[in-house]
């Protein structure tokens, strides 16, 4: 079972609102007088005129009569995404023993990676690749999304690693055609369910030479149709100078194998964007640690690795890279990798599918849907546009 850990909300304090509108202070009774009851505290007028509390996050603004309110867009984009919540997947690719479940785990500092949320102690590579993925509906500070975490075992572990991308790079397109037969539907859902991978994390294993054939011809392929962020797995086994020169090394070659991994130049949407961008890809591949264990240094609560000659502190930017990696997946770049890849990589597949349609009218085989038992099949994907085994898994963080 996941573990949880409940977020809580803390208030805000509100704008104060306007003081009620009272009545004048009713003249003393003199002797033998009668109550009026008309005088009160409050007339009843002002009863009717009392204030109504403001939306948590508005400002007065009447006193302002230039004010029209446009800006009140933003709150209601807001609880809007509120109630609807948000979607994230992210794919994990690399070889075994490289630490993909830990540092999923490490990320959102939770249990959410398959071999967590299912520890299968007699689980053996398998002989071919495999591709399972399982989902968690997380919350914090009151945000819900719904994460799902796809796993690739068996890739990279066999003798022959001929055409090993291919399972990956049909699953990814298993999901943009699920996609796309929802969209055409005539009677398609308000809200599509999506499935299509957002990112995918490739692990460099920490050889500090160069990459190798297979490193070069996955990302080479896949960078095609998703947004891929290299990261150098184990980096805790290389010096400084190791490490640094085999990101320049891997940086080199990438851009001599025409491999453009996210964030994508070609995608800055203006000025400010490229200049943010640009950092980041000069710190690409991120050199991670990924660790699940909690220490205390210094009367602070780290997640670390402890050695014989101390502790390396996984958020600790002069100990690895850990912290930007989490940056640009959750707290700057998240819709923006989700952006690209519903209106480029998708789009791109989207307009093959219906060029190909247009080319061969009528339905191409496999391509359309297949009913079976009632349920809509997309070239042999399920409704849910998962092809692999799937769990579904809920908390709260």
């Amino acid at each position: 079972m996941l573990w949880s850990i409940r977020g809580h909300t803390q208030g805000q304090p509100c704008d104060s609102t306007p003081p009620f509108v009272c009545s004048p202070r009713p003249p003393p009774l003199s002797p033998g007088s009668e109550v009026n009851p008309s005088h009160s505290n409050m007339t009843d007028s002002a009863k009717l005129h009392q204030p109504h509390p403001q939306a948590k996050g508005e400002r007065n603004h009447a006193g302002d009569f230039s004010y029209v309110g446009i800006d009140a867009i933003l709150e209601q984009m807001r609880r809007k995404a509120m109630k609807q919540g948000f979607e994230l997947n992210i794919m994990v690719v690399g070889q075994s023993g490289l630490g993909k479940s830990t540092l999923m785990n490490t990320l959102f500092k939770s249990k959410v990676s398959r071999k967590s949320a299912q520890p299968n102690p007699d689980e053996k590579i398998p002989k071919t690749i495999e591709i399972k993925s399982i989902s968690h509906d997380i919350e914090e500070k009151g945000v819900r999304m719904k994460l799902t975490v796809i796993d690739t075992p068996g890739f990279g572990d066999q003798i022959n690693n001929e055409n090993c991308w291919q399972p990956i790079m049909k699953f990814i397109n298993d999901q943009y055609e699920a996609y796309l037969q929802e969209e055409i539907n005539i009677n398609r859902k308000k809200r599509i369910p999506d499935s299509r991978v957002h990112c995918c994390i490739y692990f460099i294993p920490p050889t500090g030479h160069c990459l190798r054939p297979l490193d070069v011809e996955f990302m080479r392929r896949l960078s095609k149709v998703v947004n891929i962020v290299p990261v150098i797995a184990k980096a805790d086994t290389l010096t400084l100078e190791e490490r640094d020169d085999f990101k320049q090394t891997i940086r080199e070659e990438l851009r001599a194998n025409g491999i453009d991994v996210y964030p994508q130049k070609e995608f800055d949407e203006d000025a400010d964007d490229r200049l943010i961008n640009d950092k980041i890809r000069e710190m690409i591949p991120f050199a991670v640690v990924g660790s699940d264990q909690e220490y205390q240094v210094n009367g602070k609560r780290i997640l670390g690795r402890k050695t014989k000659w101390g502790t390396i502190e996984v958020e600790n930017i002069a100990h690895c890279e850990f912290a930007y990696l989490r940056d640009l997946l959750i707290r700057t770049h998240m819709q923006n990798i989700k952006d690209v890849t519903g209106s480029i990589h998708y789009e791109m597949y989207r307009v093959r599918r219906l060029n190909e349609s247009n080319a061969h009218p009528g339905p191409a085989p496999g391509s359309g849907p297949a009913h079976t038992n009632g349920q809509t099949k997309v070239n042999g994907v399920p409704p849910n546009g998962m092809t692999a085994q799937h769990e579904v898994l809920t908390h709260e963080m």
